[in-house]
């Protein structure tokens, strides 16, 4: 797949973002494999994109909300993915924001390293073209909590991003891995840690499991080993809420 062409505003405006977002180090690159890998990390709300963008090798694309690329549907999913739990005086701000950013939203997701997630039909363009980057040895990057607490350092992951694996598998015969990543915008650090590779021999319902209980784990030991940190959660709750590292919360199994 050839690099994506970027417009000269979308340029301006990573320019600008890089600036005013400062430096974020990266390590245990090394945990990576060789060749390619699927990259599960924390959203930490907007920063875990922006550091994916900013930071991450040239060759690392990014699941992006398919609706964050199209100008007719930013301002709902923004308002309610990014400031539905912020106070309600504040709500019309938000909405008035959430069209304000519109132009903005469309200009760097469409210009980015980025693949659209759809969660109807189109889903099956989203996997082709992660598909497609992997058998050219790219990473893939993807943040795939959804608004159920895990603890203190992640909300559940939406499971369906392991069939990547499957349909990976089938067409190359090759076993792709997953690498956990802690993303501590506080500590201006994003943490690689050791992957787990898929099992094509498992039942689809058990690998999901499997994977995303060893990512969720692997994620927060390195989270809780960490120097005492606020953590940024999934979701832009207000700040009064937010947690640290040490702050040992669990979300009772079902």
């Amino acid at each position: 797949m050839e690099k994506k062409q970027t417009s000269t505003a979308f340029r301006i405006i990573k320019f600008l973002i890089r600036l005013f977002y400062g430096k974020m180090k990266i390590e245990g690159m090394e945990n990576l494999p060789e060749n390619n890998a699927i990259i599960v990390a924390n959203h930490t709300q907007m920063n875990g994109p922006i550091a994916g963008e900013l930071f991450m090798p040239e060759n690392c694309y990014i699941w992006c909300a398919g609706q964050m690329m199209d100008k007719k549907k930013v301002p709902e999913y923004a308002f309610t993915d990014f400031w539905s739990q912020k106070p309600k005086l504040m709500h019309p701000f938000f909405k008035v924001l959430s069209h304000l950013i519109t132009p903005f939203a469309v200009c760097i997701f469409n210009n980015a390293r980025t693949i659209a997630v759809h969660h109807d039909m189109r889903i099956v363009s989203t996997f082709k073209e992660s598909i497609k980057l992997l058998q050219e040895n790219r990473n893939i990057l993807i943040f795939p909590e959804k608004d159920e607490k895990y603890n203190n350092i992640l909300y559940k992951f939406q499971e369906n991003f392991v069939d990547v694996a499957k349909l990976y598998d089938k067409k190359t015969g090759k076993k792709i891995t997953f690498v956990p990543m802690y993303i501590a915008p506080k500590l201006k650090t994003m943490y690689i840690g050791v992957g787990i590779n898929y099992n094509s021999v498992n039942n689809i319902e058990d690998e999901r499991s499997r994977i995303c209980t060893y990512l969720s784990d692997e994620i927060t030991k390195m989270a809780r080993n960490l120097p005492e940190h606020i953590v940024i959660p999934y979701r832009n709750i207000p700040k009064r809420y937010y947690l640290t590292n040490k702050d040992i919360t669990e979300v009772p199994k079902k």
